[in-house]
């Protein structure tokens, strides 16, 4: 499992797979330079009102502009999407488009205007909301200059630099859209990759957690009978058959177990794990003294006091070699004592293993609390305590 996120984490393959075709790879050039077919009206221009080397001029000058735009756009659309800053290198690049398009006037005459169109794409991609101004200054350029020199006056009527005034603004405003709705995207993928990750994680957790609860019993009660079992072998063997066919037996409910763990299934009950660990307890020899009936305790509790039971007695057959414990129920309350060396008269203790940390973790979510600890001068406790209205 590391080794397939070694290149690429789910935020990244998420993020990858949710951008636009025009923006990966050669295809965003392509993608762009379609959009480049506006500017064939500014070369019509250059060759209507210029000629020769003017006309020449004009094109190569077309060109460049053409070339440079792709590029910065699409570079625009790189660190925009990188979240990075403002580089010095795009305001060399766009200064170098609006030297450009300047350039071009004299030789498109108003229709050069159309240029700014594209100035006002690349501004809205890196500016966004900011580019307001330079969006107005573009606007106010297209329609006083045309104006205040009379030459052009002439190519003014009926032609498309009327309605580039309109054009670029409503161009700015659907950029600035375009650009809002591809961020959205973009965080709703990054979203949702952290929450598959978040996800996954829980799940790996929830298997670690029921599979040290499941096969730590389990285990724990197959090493005791078979030790049992390989006692009584000379002395008594018919019992000590009985007891490896009961090995055999919780063998397979095991494996049951860990298949049922690994589907999100866990058939665990309270009046289950009472019989479990009074047989458990039996084969450590240690004397039990645990409930028959679970009628006190409220219905929703009973899984999760399941689990509890099972942990308890688990740990005092594996850690406590005490020679007796009791389990006592209440509607909202489990409680666990046993006589071993769980703790010292001065309190000392080890550390909580990795089934403890699970209990708490199940208990927590539960709403309850555990109160786990050492009793003098000898024992251990392991109380749980739930709201009278809380569910497991």
């Amino acid at each position: 499992m590391d080794a397939t996120h070694s290149r690429h984490t789910p935020a990244e393959t998420a993020r990858d797979g949710g951008q636009s075709i025009w923006a990966r790879g050669w295809r965003r050039y392509v993608g762009l330079s379609v959009l480049l077919t506006y500017l064939l009206y500014v070369g019509s221009a250059v060759t209507k009102y210029s000629g020769g080397v003017g006309a020449v001029v004009g094109c190569a000058i077309l060109a460049a502009f053409a070339v440079c735009w792709v590029v910065t756009v699409v570079r625009a659309i790189e660190v925009v999407r990188a979240g990075q800053a403002i580089s010095r290198r795009y305001w060399i690049a766009y200064g170098v488009l609006a030297a450009l398009s300047a350039a071009e006037l004299p030789l498109a005459h108003a229709a050069a205007f159309v240029m700014c169109i594209y100035l006002t794409v690349a501004t809205v991609i890196y500016l966004g909301a900011r580019a307001a101004p330079v969006v107005a200054a573009l606007a106010l350029a297209a329609l006083l200059v045309p104006v205040a020199i009379p030459s052009w006056h002439v190519s003014l009527s009926g032609s498309f630099d009327d309605v580039t005034l309109v054009a670029l603004p409503v161009v700015a405003i659907s950029i600035y859209g375009f650009i809002q709705v591809h961020r959205g995207n973009f965080a709703l993928a990054e979203a949702r990759a952290q929450l598959a990750s978040l996800a996954a994680e829980n799940e790996r957790s929830r298997i670690a957690r029921d599979l040290h609860d499941l096969l730590g019993h389990s285990l724990t009660t197959i090493t005791v009978k078979a030790g049992l079992a390989t006692r009584l072998g000379q002395a008594d063997p018919a019992r000590a058959l009985q007891e490896i066919a009961e090995v055999e037996a919780l063998a397979r409910r095991s494996l049951a177990d860990v298949r049922a763990a690994v589907a999100n299934y866990r058939d665990v009950t309270l009046t289950g794990e009472l019989a479990t660990g009074r047989e458990l307890l039996r084969a450590a020899s240690i004397t039990a003294d645990l409930p028959y009936a679970v009628d006190v305790v409220d219905p929703a509790h009973h899984e999760l006091f399941g689990w509890v039971v099972r942990e308890g007695l688990t740990n005092i057959v594996r850690h406590s070699h005490a020679s007796s414990c009791a389990v006592r129920l209440s509607a909202s309350t489990v409680e666990i004592v046993d006589d071993g060396v769980g703790g010292t008269a001065s309190g000392n203790a080890g550390p909580p293993g990795n089934g403890l940390k699970g209990l708490r973790e199940r208990v927590a979510a539960a709403g309850g609390v555990v109160d786990a600890g050492p009793l003098e001068p000898r024992g251990w406790r392991l109380r749980v305590s739930l709201s009278p209205a809380g569910g497991a």
